[in-house]
């Protein structure tokens, strides 16, 4: 198959997909209960009957789950079409694919995987603000050393035999992803058994979205090794579409049936 036709045929593919994420999205919108979760604050008070300082926890808004797990298939969707409708944009993703970049791809998980894992620690019962942008944006830093990965190592398609990979961004990026599921795992794991411990779909959502978080940078290895069908980097986009779709739908639907459809 010729460049032309690999494009044409992956423009196709991007179309689809946004068709897909659209359509869960619109599902979701459609078909949620009203769930919602608090977001909090805590700030030192002077408390005058013990002349202590001590912690005072305060609702700052509470926040639909429902629509917010739309959010995050309506990013992906809005991306798939942004990168195959506009000819010029269309003739720009095809012209970075070509260096071996994505810069399309890095912007979009760059927010919604972000706004996934912030679903996920809500569900486990890290509500504090300040503590979900956090999560927020350290997950959101280890999708843009994802970025980093690519621009340090762009001229490897074009002189392979020469250069040699350059993997300090990808480890700053595993670093900072490490972080953001051991932060969830301590609330969700220490909470213990009983009426205090999690409901048995959120460990599934924790085992599985933190499997399919990890084959993304295993898909990045591969193409960067140039293992197999890896060694194309357009296959290694395809592996990147799949997963994307393939995680967001298994978030999407476990917390629909674990706690969002109607009774």
């Amino acid at each position: 198959m010729s460049d032309v036709e690999k494009f044409r045929s992956l423009r196709r593919f991007n179309l689809f997909m946004a068709c897909l994420h659209f359509a869960q999205g619109v599902a979701m919108l459609i078909l949620v209960n009203d769930f919602k979760l608090p977001v909090t604050s805590s700030y030192l008070k002077f408390d005058l009957l013990t002349q202590k300082l001590t912690p005072q926890l305060s609702t700052v808004f509470q926040i639909r789950i429902g629509p917010l797990v739309a959010v995050f298939l309506f990013i992906s969707a809005l991306a798939h079409l942004f990168i195959s409708l506009p000819p010029k944009i269309n003739d720009w993703y095809n012209k970075n694919l070509g260096r071996g970049i994505n810069f399309a791809r890095w912007i979009e998980y760059s927010f919604s995987s972000s706004i996934m894992i912030v679903v996920i620690a809500m569900l486990v019962g890290i509500y504090d603000i300040a503590s979900l942008l956090i999560l927020f944006f350290l997950n959101a830093m280890m999708i843009l050393f994802g970025w980093l990965m690519e621009v340090h190592n762009r001229d490897i398609r074009e002189n392979s035999d020469k250069a040699k990979v350059n993997w300090t961004s990808f480890y700053f990026g595993c670093i900072a992803g490490v972080v953001c599921w051991v932060a969830v795992a301590i609330y969700l794991f220490s909470a213990g058994s009983g009426e205090m411990k999690a409901p048995n779909f959120v460990y599934w959502i924790y085992f599985s979205i933190f499997l399919f978080f990890n084959c993304f940078a295993v898909n990045q290895v591969l193409q960067y090794k140039k293992i197999g069908k890896w060694s194309d980097y357009l296959y290694g986009e395809r592996v990147y579409i799949i997963l994307s779709l393939v995680a967001k739908s298994l978030l999407a639907w476990q917390v629909f049936f674990g706690t969002l459809r109607p009774v």
